[in-house]
């Protein structure tokens, strides 16, 4: 390839990349905020899925103090059998 030729694809590549380089930039800025602005019906679903995590975690909640409560209980039971006399 003769150095003009060489010379003549830098610059055409060059020019293209700068041409193109904002439209692309467009491009991925719209994809990018597509799922963000989905509007009202968005909104509807987030407010539903916050509504269910926190009905979720208040059901984690109540099963924490369930297995609370037993551990409490069993632990009574292991010591009330350790402390009663033999016979």
């Amino acid at each position: 390839m003769p150095p003009g030729d060489l010379l003549l694809t830098i610059i055409v590549m060059g020019g293209g990349f700068l041409l193109l380089r904002p439209i692309v930039a467009a491009l991925a800025e719209r994809i990018r905020h597509k799922g963000v602005g989905a509007g009202e019906a968005g909104s509807a679903e987030h407010a539903a899925l916050i509504d269910e995590l926190r009905e979720v975690r208040q059901e984690v909640a109540d099963l924490a103090e369930r297995v609370d409560f037993t551990e409490r209980l069993l632990a009574k039971q292991r010591e009330a059998a350790r402390l009663a006399p033999p016979g």
